[in-house]
């Protein structure tokens, strides 16, 4: 039998290593989003507990200085919210983009493996018309010498 060879082969190895690096890709942008979600779960965090402080401040003996200072952590703190909730959407922007290049990528790949296989299955296709005609010819060939010595006994 002869060996099958795919032409497109070269083109299919770099569609492998291509899907593997956007899923490299695709796997360092949900890590970022996932740090991203973190440092925001972390400033919600911090901005709570200084509202509970600042509760905690307005409840015993009132020290405006104190009071102040914490009414503007506060307020510092929800600005560091909003930049990073502006981060995450930035991060979720990334993921997909690469979720979006990850499922191209795949796409082409399984066009390719899908050809292979069709090229395959056609080479196979070839190999059993090509192993029928030499059954048929030696069968023939046999029939042929089996006719000759049936004459030449006769």
């Amino acid at each position: 039998m002869a060996r099958f060879n795919y032409s497109l082969q070269s083109i299919l190895d770099i569609k492998l290593k291509m899907e593997t690096q956007a899923k490299q890709e695709f796997s360092e942008a949900a890590g970022a989003l996932n740090d991203e979600n973190d440092r925001l779960a972390g400033c919600i965090r911090q901005k709570e507990l200084l509202e509970t402080q600042s509760r905690e401040l307005l409840k015993g003996k009132l020290d405006f200085r104190k009071i102040s200072d914490n009414k503007l952590s506060v307020s510092l703190q929800e600005e560091r919210i909003v930049r990073q909730k502006d981060r995450v959407k930035s991060a979720e922007k990334n993921m997909e983009q690469a979720r979006e290049k990850l499922a191209g990528v795949m796409i082409e790949r399984k066009t390719y493996e899908n050809l292979r296989e069709k090229a395959f299955e056609n080479f196979l296709q070839e190999e059993n018309r090509a192993e029928s005609k030499m059954v048929d010819e030696l069968t023939s060939y046999t029939y042929g010498q089996n006719k000759k010595e049936e004459q030449i006994l006769k």
